[in-house]
C-alpha cells in the first residue's frame, strides 16, 4: 500500500496524513469512501452465520414502547441464534451483530484489507450490524478505534466526547445514562466515519432496515499483555530445560537454612530466588520479542483452521483468511508460533505477511527449509494455494 497516496476511502487524506491528523485523535466523516459499496453479505447470509456455533453473533432488542415497571427496554442474547429465535422483519428496533465477518466470508475479508494502513497486531475484525426500522445499540462507548462504513440503507449517528461515563442501571448493556452529543449525521450507502477511541456514539437505523461494518482494533491493556507475555516466556523457559543435562538444571538449593519456628513464613531466599528467575527472562531480549510476536499473532480462540494439503511445487500461495503473520528483526511469527529468519527468506517472508500471499517465482526463490515450512503451514490450513 502506497501511504503517502491520497485516498477516497479517507476523504482524499493520504493514510500518512491520516494517521497524523485524526487516527487516536479526533472523528472524520467521510461522504462517499466507497462509492456504489454492495453489502459483503446479504441479509439472508447474516441470518445463516447468525445461527452457525463457530461465528460469534449478539441479537439485541429495543422495545419501541416504555417498559413495565421492573423490567428492562433492552435485551441481550448471545448467539448461536436460529433464524426462527429472531423477530419478524416489520418489528421495529431490533439489531443483529455478526461479529468476525471476515473470517467466513471473502468479500469481508477483502474489504478489511484496505485498511492495512494500520498494524496488523492491531487489526481486529469486521463486524456487521443488521438493524430494522429504529433499530441501534444505545449510545456507548468503545476502547477502540472503529470505523463505521454504511453499506445499505440509513443510519443516524450522533457522536460527542464523554465526560460523565455513567451507565444505565439495570440493563445488559453498557449504556450511557447521560449522553450529550455534540455532531450528528445521516450515512448513506458508501459513506464512513471514524472514530477514536472513547468517543460516545449512538447509531440508530433511519428509514428501514440497514446494514453497517464495523472496522475495530484490537486495544490489548497492559495486564493483559503482561499476563500473556509472562506465559510465553514460562513456555519458552520450560521448552528451554527440556533441553538442558538434567544435572545442570539450576535448582533451588538452600544448605544454610536453619531449623524455624515459622514454618509458614516465606523463606526470602527462595522468594529471592523466584524474583530473579523473572528477572532474568524479562532482560532477555530474544524470549521477550518472541514471546511479544507470540501473543500478538495468536488468533482468537474461537478460531479454528481445516487441515489443508501439502503445497505443489513451485505454486503461489497466500495466507488463510483466519491467519495472522506478523515479523521482527529476526523472527517471523504466525498464529502464535515464531521462527527464525535471515537472509532472501527472510525478505520473502516479510513480503508475504505484508502483501499476504507470494507468487510462483517469490516461492521459487524460498530455501529447502523455507518451503518445506510452508508446506507445514499448508498442511496446518494457515496458507493455501493462490487460485
Amino acid at each position: 500500500m502506497l501511504i503517502d497516496q491520497a485516498l477516497p476511502l479517507l476523504g482524499g487524506l493520504s493514510p500518512a496524513q491520516f494517521m497524523r491528523r485524526h487516527w487516536h485523535k479526533k472523528p472524520l466523516l467521510i461522504r462517499q469512501a466507497l462509492p456504489g459499496v454492495v453489502p459483503p453479505v446479504s441479509r439472508a447470509q447474516a441470518f445463516e452465520l447468525a445461527a452457525r456455533q463457530e461465528v460469534e453473533s449478539r441479537l439485541i432488542v429495543h422495545q419501541q414502547k416504555p417498559a413495565p415497571r421492573g423490567k428492562t427496554a433492552w435485551k441481550l442474547r448471545h448467539g448461536p441464534i436460529a433464524r426462527t429465535a429472531l423477530p419478524p422483519l416489520k418489528t421495529p428496533g431490533w439489531t443483529l451483530l455478526v461479529q468476525g465477518l471476515d473470517l467466513h466470508v471473502p468479500a469481508a475479508h477483502e474489504l478489511l484489507k484496505r485498511f492495512r494502513f494500520v498494524p496488523e497486531a492491531r487489526l481486529d475484525d469486521l463486524m456487521i450490524s443488521y438493524a430494522t426500522e429504529g433499530g441501534g445499540v444505545g449510545p456507548h462507548l468503545d476502547s477502540y478505534d472503529v470505523f463505521l462504513l454504511q453499506v445499505q440503507g440509513r443510519r443516524r449517528w450522533r457522536i460527542g466526547p464523554v465526560v460523565d461515563r455513567t451507565l444505565v442501571d439495570g440493563v445488559p448493556l453498557k449504556i450511557l445514562a447521560n449522553f450529550e452529543p455534540q455532531q450528528e449525521w445521516v450515512l448513506e450507502p458508501g459513506d464512513m466515519l471514524y472514530l477514536p477511541p472513547m468517543w460516545g456514539h449512538d447509531g440508530v437505523a433511519e428509514g428501514g432496515e440497514c446494514m453497517t461494518c464495523s472496522i475495530g482494533f484490537r486495544s490489548p491493556s497492559r495486564g493483559e499483555l503482561a499476563r500473556d507475555l509472562l506465559q510465553r516466556l514460562a513456555d519458552i523457559a520450560a521448552d528451554g530445560a527440556d533441553d538442558e543435562d538434567p544435572r545442570q538444571t539450576r535448582l533451588y538449593r538452600d544448605p544454610s537454612q536453619p531449623a524455624t519456628a515459622e514454618p509458614g513464613r516465606v523463606p526470602p531466599a527462595l522468594a529471592d530466588f523466584a524474583v530473579q528467575a523473572v528477572r532474568e527472562l524479562l532482560d532477555d531480549p530474544q524470549a521477550l520479542a518472541m514471546a511479544v510476536g507470540e501473543t500478538l499473532s495468536e488468533p482468537k480462540s474461537s478460531v479454528w483452521f481445516e487441515p489443508g494439503e501439502p503445497l505443489p511445487q513451485d505454486t503461489a500461495v497466500q495466507l488463510d483468511a483466519r491467519s495472522k503473520m506478523l515479523y521482527d528483526d529476526r523472527h517471523v511469527f504466525i498464529n502464535g508460533e515464531s521462527f527464525r529468519a535471515g537472509g532472501r527468506d527472510a525478505k520473502l517472508m516479510r513480503k508475504l505477511a505484508d502483501d499476504r500471499q507470494l507468487s510462483n517465482a517469490d516461492v521459487a526463490r524460498l530455501s529447502a527449509e523455507a518451503v518445506g515450512l510452508l508446506s507445514e503451514w499448508a498442511r496446518a490450513g494457515w496458507v493455501r494455494p493462490l487460485v
